[in-house]
């Protein structure tokens, strides 16, 4: 029970400690090595003495001696001295409350790690670490980079916030257009580590409340941004279709086999609010575009009607002019393979560059679903073992071993 308590603890408040951790001792090392001490020293104590009643706290508690005893130790507290917390604002206190930690530490850490003196292939990545606590390798497959690329991105991006002086500060709002792309980027591979497990069971699933929240305030914030309230209709239309994902085995449910019925539809009909004050704002927009596909799905009432296949296609065509990047053009492929047939779609995945798609998920499942139908069993057996392999969620697994029998 104390290794669940801690593993929960991790999921749920690693990001809001760090950031907390961050906006008090200025300095991104600090915050992530006191986070990684207190967790360890968890791990030690809490089988032996048992789980305290509000883990957040307690590492948050931990952290903060963890980085005083550290400061000490390299004698920089002088040049480093935390601020004091206003007395009537305990650690307790402040943990217990999302809305003091998640919108305000967290956003602001966002915005210092999307700073401009950050490179920009680096600020997303960056900010993913030390807001959202994805591992490197989680965030390579996303970036489509190779780990040792990543690694060593990182380490110049805080190295170079350190170096700028860069304040730990939320900026003034004339200072955001120019790190709102990145922050976008962070919120969108958060939502997707989140929505990759259908059944909600993964170590990332509570990413979609805090993306949704998140994605609102922006909009809030930002209220000419076209592309912050495109994202937001986005992960609110993903989040809609979240209860009929799973299918009543347990299996992980396609887009196209949903029920409607049993989407949420208050968070459709929030998504639509979204995209139409995105479309008043950036219409061409990347991300509109993106919304619009989401919003084509989402108009489905029933089973009954026929999947949109030629308006998603159309939309894609669309998307292309403005994006075109290899992930754009494998989604667009399950769109081809209804509309032109599987043999024209799997000519235009097989001309994508495999060896950058070697470790991403949807890459072999597209793959795989068009080598079957193309009569190719078994190469889209390969495909489907190769899937398996990157540990997918339990309902997706079920999935995907049910494929593969059928295969074989």
């Amino acid at each position: 029970m104390t290794t669940a308590a801690l593993e929960l603890a991790f999921r749920t408040a690693s990001g809001r400690i760090i950031a907390a951790l961050a906006a008090r001792f200025r300095n991104l090392d600090v915050a992530e090595d006191a986070f990684a001490e207190a967790c360890a020293r968890a791990a030690k104590t809490w089988p032996v003495d048992g789980a305290p009643h509000d883990a957040a706290a307690w590492l948050y508690r931990v952290a903060v001696r963890a980085a005083l005893d550290a400061l000490r130790r390299q004698q920089t507290r002088e040049r480093l001295t935390p601020d004091v917390p206003p007395p009537a604002a305990t650690a307790e206190e402040l943990l217990m409350h999302d809305e003091r930690i998640v919108p305000d530490e967290r956003l602001r850490l966002m915005f210092i790690c999307c700073h401009p003196a950050v490179a920009p292939d680096a600020r997303a990545a960056l900010t993913l670490r030390m807001v959202c606590g994805l591992s490197v390798p989680e965030i390579a497959r996303a970036f489509l980079v190779s780990e040792p690329t990543l690694a060593q991105r990182l380490v110049r991006a805080k190295h170079k916030i350190a170096a700028a002086g860069v304040p730990f500060e939320l900026p003034r709002p004339e200072s955001w257009g120019e790190r709102l792309d990145a922050v976008l980027s962070t919120l969108e591979v958060a939502y997707a580590k989140a929505h990759e497990d259908a059944a909600g069971a993964g170590p990332h699933a509570g990413y979609a409340g805090e993306v949704m929240q998140l994605s609102r305030l922006l909009t809030a914030l930002i209220a000419d941004a076209g592309e912050a309230f495109a994202t937001a209709a986005t992960v609110h239309y993903a989040e809609a279709r979240r209860p009929a994902r799973v299918d009543a085995e347990g299996l992980m449910a396609p887009l196209s086999e949903q029920d409607p019925a049993l989407w949420r539809r208050e968070l459709v009909a929030m998504g639509d609010a979204f995209l139409e004050r995105a479309t008043e704002l950036a219409p061409q927009h990347h991300r509109t575009i993106q919304a619009a596909l989401q919003a084509a799905w989402c108009a489905r009432s029933s089973l009954r009607e026929p999947p949109p296949w030629t308006p998603i296609l159309e939309l894609y065509d669309e998307l292309l002019l403005v994006r075109d990047d290899p992930i754009v053009r494998l989604n667009r492929a399950v769109a081809v393979a209804e509309v032109a047939g599987p043999a024209a779609a799997l000519a235009e995945v097989e001309a994508l560059d495999g060896e950058r798609l070697a470790n991403f998920a949807p890459y072999y499942a597209v793959r795989a679903d068009l080598l079957a139908r193309c009569g190719r069993r078994a190469e889209a057996r390969q495909d489907y073992r190769a899937l398996l392999a990157l540990d997918p969620g339990p309902a997706e697994r079920r999935w995907l071993e049910r494929k593969l029998g059928e295969l074989e």
